[in-house]
């Protein structure tokens, strides 16, 4: 499989780790990817930019990867594909492109990733429309209708693919649709979505954003798709690399890397996700007869295969969590980019949960080769940990 030799615990710098349960954080590079960045690293690392033939080589594998990358995602023009560090920088360029050239308001859920969310109120201010989740954590389409109906000056409407907390669906689909219908500039961020389930049909997207560590590539790589007529797209810093739309020298290697690992998923995706997801189901139901009165979020929802967010009835999230920790598991509070903080999740809050339930939750997220044994050490810790926080 893709992660063979790779796994968290096999690393010989690393600390022991019986089991990670945090890849909607980050996941651990992957075997396929680790060999295509090597061979890349050592054949083409070349600047592109450059104007020997060794330069233009690698110029050209940059164009095959834009190719690749666009079929991948069912979009019928390459050159709308832009690579760069990962979806917080693309989110960030969209953003602040909106923001710059148009006078309108952009509309976004209100569980956006905190790189879409933050942004945009430091951006946009009043300008921003949060459009309301159900308590499922899904999208209601209705506001979102009526929003495009009522509001003449929309410039942007963002929603994200899957959300990266409680893991529930979007209706991007749909979404795309409406806006397709109000004439206005559709921004999915695909960060989550993109490794777990089929790509096809995100090209259709007129901003479409994704992060490689999220799906086994490597750290500090990603993409931007934009809109094939959208001529005043720059770069967020000056340079002319990638026709001014994003500065800096490119890494072929990084980008060789996601990309052979992302081909590499794609085809078994529909088969792996059923799979996990009988693990995720069996899991929920022992975790809830383990730990009466736990509460899974969005349980009723599409989400995620790999993907539990659940309500503990008792202690501290951080208890649970650095008592987890020393038994050798990696879990996480909610989402990585606001763990630690003081703010209460806005996921929660936009899902109408309570101060005290989002202090006691914990998010649990799997990978491509978490197996049946791996979910059953998890659950024999989180009782462990059970009886001694009751004791």
């Amino acid at each position: 499989m893709f992660f063979t030799g790779w796994r968290p615990d096999s690393h010989a710098a690393s600390p022991i780790v019986q089991g990670y349960f945090d890849y909607n954080a980050t996941t651990p590079l992957s075997a396929t990817a680790a060999e295509a960045w090597s061979t890349a690293s050592r054949s083409h690392w070349h600047n592109a930019s450059s104007l020997y033939r060794e330069a233009a080589v690698v110029h050209q594998l940059l164009d095959d990867m834009r190719c690749e990358l666009a079929d991948l995602v069912e979009c019928d023009e390459p050159d709308r594909v832009i690579f760069n560090s990962g979806a917080t920088e693309a989110n960030n360029a969209v953003l602040s492109h909106i923001a710059r050239t148009t006078t309108g308001k952009v509309a976004a859920s209100a569980i956006e990733h905190p790189c879409v969310a933050d942004c945009a109120r430091a951006l946009l201010g009043d300008r921003l429309i949060e459009l309301p989740v159900d308590r499922s954590g899904v999208l209601e389409l209705d506001a979102l209708s009526a929003c495009l109906s009522e509001q003449s000056d929309i410039a942007l409407v963002s929603i994200m693919a899957a959300n990266n907390e409680c893991g529930t669906l979007q209706p991007w689909k749909e979404a795309l649709q409406l806006c397709k219908q109000h004439g206005v500039p559709y921004h999915c961020d695909a960060a989550q979505w993109i490794g777990k389930l089929p790509a096809r049909g995100l090209g259709e997207c007129d901003y479409l954003t994704g992060s490689a560590h999220k799906f086994g590539g490597p750290k500090g790589t990603g993409f931007l798709i934009i809109p094939e007529d959208d001529r005043r797209f720059r770069s967020l810093i000056g340079g002319p690399q990638q026709e001014e739309r994003r500065a800096g020298t490119e890494n072929y290697p990084a980008v060789a890397a996601m990309l052979a690992n992302w081909i590499a998923l794609e085809p078994s995706l529909k088969k792996l996700a059923a799979e996990q997801q009988q693990h995720r189901t069996w899991a929920e139901n022992e975790i809830t007869a383990a730990i009466p009165g736990t509460r899974i979020v969005g349980e009723k929802s599409d989400r995620l295969w790999n993907t539990i967010l659940c309500i503990l009835p008792a202690h501290d999230n951080r208890r649970w969590l650095t008592r987890l920790n020393r038994l050798g598991f990696c879990v996480s509070t909610g989402s990585a980019c606001s763990s630690g903080k003081e703010n209460p999740s806005r996921v929660l809050q936009a899902m109408s949960y309570s101060y005290e339930d989002m202090g006691r939750t914990l998010r649990i997220s799997s990978g491509w080769e978490t197996s049946r044994a791996d979910w059953e050490a998890l659950i024999g810790a989180m009782k462990e940990v059970s009886a001694e926080l009751a004791g």
